[in-house]
């Protein structure tokens, strides 16, 4: 690390203090907890503001008890001295002597656990909402509608009412307590590689309007050596990222709370051949991840240039992180918007998808989760608790200045026009089909976007049509 990277982690150890004690998973691996908290200079001064938007800890429903959160990940508590604080979690912990209560699970075993859970009467009270999970999981009888528990004219909630009411509500119910709405995909990429080969900053290109797909294409062409084990693209899904940067999805719910499919979209069209040419000139890792676990693959040592992944991917302790993507404190991970069509509306699209959670069936202590969700939006609109977010970022993370800017430009990409692809969370067979039609212009035999539309039409249809039966009962059990 860089004399400069040194002086920030020594600022960073201002922000916390550190006490370890041991909790052992549910089920699952044994796990120890670091219990970081923050400086007493932050932590009186998100007290203060919470004292004020946040309901009084004597009167509040869910003060004092233990929730029970499902997951594949925990989200809550940290496991590392090296991680940043959950200032949500932290909110609920210590103005209302909150728990959390991990019931950890796996992400290719997470519904099957979470029914096993319901059926024998010991279920979970809540897990994460995302597109994964809506509309089937919800027309299931895992979830229930949240509108007994969130009141979304409220003014903490009402900022996210129409994007919830738009998206994620059935026959006028809410389904999910979203506490805010994030950009999916970016595109992730090293700067010391961008100039080592001569190509424009994609981040200084998009700020000047310039981030196209044709220029992207141009850099994909001109990075990519088979021969050399060199590809310009990674990253699971990215077909899905460019398709959503179109503004477009295969299929989406209209306002009249319908699901319909958009296959003929002109736009639809133009980046399905944009994915042809650039799997058929070799662009793309033939396999994705190379074959490995993890997300970044080849980013440091210049055989990868765009990873397009959630942000995620790339934020988490410096060492482990520089490791991959590159070195951090000397500024070589950066990312930036999925690229724009040229000939499109002018508009850059991202991903957008729901934060929060959905309250399970036969939930124990909702009240709990509405109080820790409350928490968890407190820390997404009160500009005190953001400032101290951002410093974590910055100080632990070492994320730049470019790239906490770059992060608030996305969200309000994200925010102003949320793409939201709900083909994950419908029920399998249609789910295939779109997943199959998106990508089927990949791979050692791709086919065109005209042969995959007459292949899948008619099946995206019938499940279409099934889907719109089952919403309109209100139930698939």
């Amino acid at each position: 690390m860089t004399h400069t990277g040194n002086v920030k982690r020594i600022l960073s150890l201002a922000i916390v203090a550190i006490m370890i004690f041991a909790l052992v998973g549910c089920g699952k691996d044994e796990h120890k907890i670091v219990r970081l908290t923050l400086s007493t200079k932050d932590s009186e001064a998100i007290l203060a503001a919470a004292g004020i938007v946040l309901p009084d800890a004597e009167t509040a429903a869910g003060a004092g008890t233990t929730v029970k959160y499902h997951h594949w990940v925990d989200g809550f508590h940290n496991y590392s001295e090296d991680e940043i604080v959950n200032t949500g979690y932290w909110t609920f912990s210590q103005k209302y002597k909150g728990e959390v209560e991990w019931i950890q699970t796996t992400y290719e075993t997470r519904f099957d656990d979470l029914a096993t859970l319901i059926m024998a009467s010991t279920p979970p009270d809540f897990t994460t909402c995302s597109v994964n999970t809506f509309p089937e999981k919800c027309l299931k009888g895992m979830f229930l509608p949240v509108d007994d528990y969130i009141d979304y004219t409220d003014p903490l909630w009402s900022a996210n009412a129409e994007f919830v009411d738009r998206y994620f509500s059935m026959n006028g119910q809410s389904w999910i307590i979203c506490t805010d709405v994030k950009a999916t995909d970016v595109c992730a990429y090293n700067r010391r590689v961008i100039s080592e080969y001569g190509f424009d900053d994609p981040a200084e290109l998009y700020y000047n309007d310039e981030w196209t797909w044709d220029v992207f294409y141009e850099m994909c062409m001109a990075f990519r050596d088979p021969d050399e084990d060199r590809y310009a693209l990674d990253g699971w899904a990215w077909q899905n990222a460019l398709v959503n940067s179109t503004g477009v999805t295969v299929i989406a719910i209209d306002e009249d709370g319908k699901f319909v499919s958009n296959i003929d979209a002109p736009q639809l069209e133009s980046v399905e051949s944009l994915i042809y040419d650039l799997n058929k000139n070799e662009c793309n890792s033939p396999q994705v991840l190379r074959g490995a676990d993890y997300d970044g693959i080849g980013m440091k040592e210049g055989l990868t240039l765009f990873w397009l992944r959630e942000k995620w991917a790339f934020t988490g302790p410096v060492d482990e992180m520089s490791n991959i993507w590159g070195d951090i404190a000397a500024g070589e991970v950066m990312f930036a918007p999925i690229p724009r069509e040229a000939e499109g509306d002018g508009l850059y699209y991202l991903g957008g998808q729901p934060v929060g959670y959905h309250m399970v069936m036969g939930a124990q202590n909702p009240d709990g989760v509405v109080l820790l969700s409350m928490c968890e939006r407190f820390k997404i609109i009160d500009p005190t608790v953001i400032d101290v977010d951002t410093r974590q970022l910055k100080e632990i993370y070492l994320w730049s200045d470019e790239m906490l800017d770059m992060n608030d430009e996305c969200q309000e990409l994200a925010k102003n026009n949320p793409i939201v692809n709900f083909a994950p969370g419908c029920p399998p067979q249609l789910s295939t089909a779109v997943n199959n039609c998106i990508i089927g212009t990949t791979g050692d035999n791709p086919s065109t976007w005209a042969q995959l539309k007459e292949t899948y039409r008619e099946q995206i249809d019938y499940y279409l049509e099934k889907l719109n039966a089952y919403v309109e009962e209100g139930t698939m059990t």
